[in-house]
């Protein structure tokens, strides 16, 4: 898997959904620049040793972005407000890409999940 596969995935994306993932996708680049894009469960993601530990993913009404582990989004519960979320996905809007500093604490709780 390469991020040649991933810019497929992101070519077959409409407007304006592509262009908030491609921010969320530059975003997560920066944060983890050592990490490897792969395509995981079908959706875009970023991989550290092997493990997936974030992903995105475009839908009719809102993007997602998927922490790879269920406990991520249900531990940073209250700094969540204002997105719907489940364990596994947190969703935003198909127009407003997550802040920089959002996606820093979202990676920095999934690696600490896999250093503990």
């Amino acid at each position: 898997m390469s991020s040649d596969e991933v810019d497929v995935y992101l070519s077959s994306v409409p407007q304006p959904q592509r262009g908030t993932l491609e921010v969320v996708r530059a975003r997560l680049r920066a944060r983890l620049p050592q990490a490897q894009e792969v395509i995981s469960y079908g959706v875009p993601a970023f991989a550290v040793d092997g493990t997936a530990v974030a992903g995105y993913s475009a839908s009719k009404k809102h993007c997602s972005y998927l922490p790879m582990s269920g406990t991520v989004l249900t531990d940073m519960a209250d700094d969540l407000t204002g997105y719907g979320w489940s364990k596994g996905a947190l969703r935003f809007g198909v127009d407003e890409p997550l802040s920089a500093e959002l996606i820093d604490m979202l990676v920095t709780a999934r690696l600490g999940e896999l250093t503990s």
